[in-house]
């Protein structure tokens, strides 16, 4: 493990909020199976993605306190201020929760489901380029297989933290992506699409900033260009990554299945139902569609 800097500080929560609730979610490579009172989280830093960080977030009433350890030099203002931004984003409290909260109490259907965790929130990916990297790896794979390669990428190229008394791994830098060769595991077409997306990182092209300002659409179209990227990944990036709160994803199937069977609807759905429906949940769309899938009848984990 290389020389770490340490860090502290606090983000403030609104509406009713319960870290265990996000850190056991579960989707992507994400796979808790007990939650010890810390969500630990090791990514690299928006911006350039060149800085890794690990992260200990533990819930102390209506605050978060938020640890962190950087790899190299500490953290500068500037950057402590991004990853207060990237941490809000990653774990849902860059919107207003009591607003989501009284949203749902209005609409009985979803009072129901939203009692069942009241303070449940979305987790996210911790940026799109890091859900660019998972798009990869895990296509056309079991997601277990998916997690073990992630892992395997980030105990060789990336760096790890010491996290409340767990070693966890950063996945690798663009620069350090770009160095990657052959690996077990790893079927050759996917290396270049891997350095296609470390390129892309370093061009600025998955800024989290710069893909939430777009119109989702045009979000999804752009990051299409990148190869291995089709409609389903580009949906994932956008939706699960740069934090939108009302981005509607009609095309997912596990998430319309909960949705139907929640609202008792006799038939399968279709895009103008569904839309139709959706509006009644601005500007809350995504947490909603996130929601039903993870709380709704027959959920289950991404």
């Amino acid at each position: 493990m290389s020389t770490t800097t340490t860090a502290t500080t606090q983000l403030d929560i609104t509406g009713p909020f319960d870290l265990r609730e996000v850190a056991m979610m579960g989707f992507g490579h994400r796979d808790e199976r007990s939650f010890d009172g810390v969500m630990r989280m090791a990514f690299c830093l928006d911006g350039d993605y060149e800085r890794q960080v690990g992260v200990e977030v533990t819930q102390i009433g209506r605050r978060l306190d938020v640890r962190v350890l950087a790899a190299g030099d500490p953290l500068n203002d500037p950057e402590i201020e991004a990853l207060r931004k990237q941490v809000a984003r990653v774990i849902s409290l860059d919107h207003d929760g009591e607003a989501f909260h009284q949203m749902c109490l209005a609409d009985p259907v979803l009072a129901r489901v939203h009692g069942r965790a009241p303070g449940f929130r979305p987790a996210l990916f911790y940026s799109p380029y890091e859900a660019a990297l998972w798009s990869i790896i895990s296509a056309r794979r079991a997601r277990g297989q998916g997690i073990t390669l992630r892992a395997r990428m980030s105990e060789m190229y990336g760096a790890d933290f010491e996290l409340s008394g767990i070693r966890t791994f950063c996945v690798p830098t663009p620069s350090a992506l770009l160095a990657i060769g052959p690996m077990p595991g790893l079927p050759a077409d996917r290396l270049p699409r891997l350095h296609a997306i470390a390129e892309a990182a370093q061009r600025g092209e998955l800024d989290a900033e710069r893909l939430r300002s777009m119109p989702p659409e045009d979000a999804q179209v752009e990051l299409q260009k990148l190869p291995g990227i089709g409609p389903f990944y580009s949906s994932l990036i956008v939706i699960r990554s740069c934090g939108h709160a009302d981005a509607p994803s009609p095309g997912e199937p596990r998430s319309r299945e909960a949705i139907q069977r929640a609202y008792g609807i006799d038939h399968e759905l279709s895009d103008a139902e569904l839309v139709a429906l959706a509006e009644t949940w601005r500007p809350f769309r995504t947490w909603v569609t996130v929601m039903m899938r993870a709380l709704g009848p027959n959920s289950t984990a991404e």
